[in-house]
């Protein structure tokens, strides 16, 4: 098995395998691409021709080199073509019967030391292998989509895979510019092991009219800095195809979080597929379009017929980074603004900082020193929330606590005009029952922002039960006004972006709980596989392991689902003090500053 597999085919060419096989010619391999259909084989064809004369266009081949890479890749009809290749990949659909069907014929095709690989990421290698006559040789090969961009290539073994056919395999990976994982067989194995779990939560949320898909998706987006929202996302896998992956996941692990949304099997049977079927979550322009065109769900530009309250002054309650961050986007934005602290030594801190951001602005070219001494000419620190005796809107960003925040809210209840809109940021606790604390509850909303605020465009506006029409359109306008992106939903656990977000970080540390990857694996995982801009494990220890606890406690406790109790190594590593950067260890240590 050792070859240097000069020699590879590809069976199944549709849009992964095209984007393989166009991967190996690049590379300088002999491609035999096989396709039960002419027609699929012929499009692959013009795929590849369309695809190198972009790369000629763009200088980044000759003309010469195109040739030589078309010359290589010969497509076929018959499995029997594939007699002399030294690896053969197949992706044909994630069916047991069709790939066992392959690997039975191509047993009686190719010689005993050619390797047989898989690209399912969803179904048992062992069970595909079990069918072979040589077990021993049949592996995983998990590329990504569009194959000639991601950098990631999963490497399956099986417990009947040889290791020489794994290091030949490797080795071929990143010969062809990749960056191989290795992972042991189950479903999803890491990234889509990960990445699914997320997308079906983010299915169920839509399917419960907790927000919108378009909400859902920009939160995910802009909160995360993630390249897709996960309903987009999801249109582009392929919606079938994600059922199917969920229902692996789910008779493996048994896990809640695995089984798959009704939506997902409602869209399904519709034909609903996605955007190859021109219609999933969202309508495109045509079967295989990728331009979203306006549906029945489309949100109506007027939709908005309530009209808001008049905010011209701003009280931002806090001393600490987000405080400030907040601060300063009001007074941006041309806003009045109140900052209150404890004391007013602690107020002048926190404009201090403000001040230091726009000293930043400034030497970056983004805003000029006139804009800045305006700027911050706007913000009055103060020691009392007396002082927001006069302010259209109160915004508190104190420390992560109930009885705190309710004890702010009880003050600002007496001190704040009647008709101003008291909003709290919290990412994670009731507002309404921040809210219930004061005599006027209609007027209270959450107002979530991003850290840092200055920079993140994201705010969930987290309406109550209790929220008046009137509050909520104020904040939406406001926000729009600072320049952020609101997105509403209602008031329960995590609202949007945590509620998906940290059962995907808790998922990550159970795969190390298990000694299934590495933490340097996973983070490349789904860096590479999934364009996030961090992987998990880095963002946990960004995010400081004890915050990350107690959103997983308080996630766990309102849901009550068994998949999102806290995983163990998390709350063994927060007890012993490795709370992430800011104490310089948390899944990974950090040189003290």
């Amino acid at each position: 098995m050792d070859t240097p597999l000069s020699t590879i085919a590809v069976v199944g060419l549709g849009t992964m395998g095209t984007g393989i096989a166009e991967v190996l010619a690049r590379a300088g391999r002999e491609v035999i691409g096989i396709d039960i259909s002419e027609a699929v084989a012929r499009q692959a064809v013009a795929a590849l021709e369309a695809s190198t004369a972009r790369a000629v266009q763009r200088e980044r081949i000759t003309e010469q080199e195109r040739r030589d890479i078309l010359a290589r890749f010969r497509t076929f009809s018959d499995l029997q073509a594939a007699a002399d290749a030294e690896l053969v990949i197949e992706v044909v659909p994630e069916s047991y019967e069709i790939k066992q069907q392959v690997f039975r014929e191509l047993d009686a095709v190719v010689s005993p030391t050619a390797i047989l690989a898989t690209g399912t990421n969803a179904l048992s290698v062992t069970r595909l292998a079990a069918e072979s006559q040589h077990p021993e040789r049949v592996l995983g090969l998990h590329f990504f989509n569009p194959a000639p961009a991601m950098k990631l290539v999963e490497v399956v073994s099986s417990v009947l895979t040889a290791p020489t056919a794994v290091e030949t395999v490797t080795r071929l990976a990143r010969e062809l510019g990749k960056e191989p994982v290795a992972v042991g067989d189950r479903p999803g194995f890491v990234a889509d092991g990960l990445l699914f779990g997320y997308l079906n939560q983010a299915a169920s949320m839509y399917e419960a009219n907790y927000a919108s898909r378009e909400d859902i998706d920009a939160a995910m987006k802009l909160g995360c800095g993630l390249p897709m929202g996960p309903l987009a996302l999801l249109d582009l896998i392929g919606i079938d195809t994600a059922r199917t992956v969920l229902e692996a996941m789910y008779s493996a692990s048994h896990d809640r979080l695995h089984a798959p949304a009704p939506v997902l099997g409602q869209l399904s049977e519709a034909g609903l597929t996605g955007r190859k079927a021109g219609r999933g979550f969202y309508t495109y322009d045509a079967p295989g379009g990728q331009t979203v065109v306006p549906d029945a769900r489309t949100p109506l530009a007027d939709a908005g017929s309530v009209a808001g309250r008049e905010v011209s002054s701003v009280g931002v309650a806090g001393s600490g980074t987000m405080a400030s961050g907040i601060a300063e986007v009001f007074a941006k934005a041309g806003y009045t603004v109140v900052l209150a602290a404890r004391s007013q030594e602690k107020a002048d801190t926190a404009k201090a900082r403000i001040a230091k951001s726009l000293d930043r602005s400034v030497s970056k070219g983004r805003l000029t020193a006139e804009a800045r001494e305006e700027t911050l000419a706007r913000v009055t620190p103060a020691g009392s929330l007396d002082a927001f005796a006069e302010v259209d809107l109160a915004v508190e960003a104190v420390a992560e606590d109930l009885d705190i925040k309710q004890q702010l809210f009880a003050t600002l209840d007496k001190v704040c005009r009647p008709g101003a809109v008291l909003a709290t940021t919290t990412s994670s606790l009731p507002v309404v029952a921040i809210a219930k604390v004061t005599s006027r509850p209609q007027d209270v909303i959450g107002m979530h922002f991003f850290n840092p605020a200055p920079a993140m465009k994201l705010v969930e506006v987290v309406r109550t039960v209790l929220t008046a029409d009137d509050v909520h359109a104020t904040v939406r306008e406001v926000c729009v006004k600072v320049r952020k992106h609101p997105v509403d939903c209602g008031d329960r656990a995590g609202f949007i972006v945590n509620a998906l977000l940290f059962p995907y970080l808790n998922n990550a540390i159970k795969m190390v709980e298990e000694h299934y990857a590495t933490l340097d694996d996973i983070d490349a995982a789904m860096k590479l596989g999934g364009g996030y801009p961090m992987g998990p494990f880095e963002l946990l220890d960004v995010v400081g392991l004890d915050v990350s606890l107690a959103i997983e406690k308080v996630l766990h406790s309102e849901f009550r689902d068994p998949g999102l109790a806290p995983a163990p190594l998390l709350e063994h590593l927060v007890a012993a003090g490795c709370l992430g950067r800011k104490t310089g260890r948390g899944f990974r240590e950090y040189a003290r500053r």
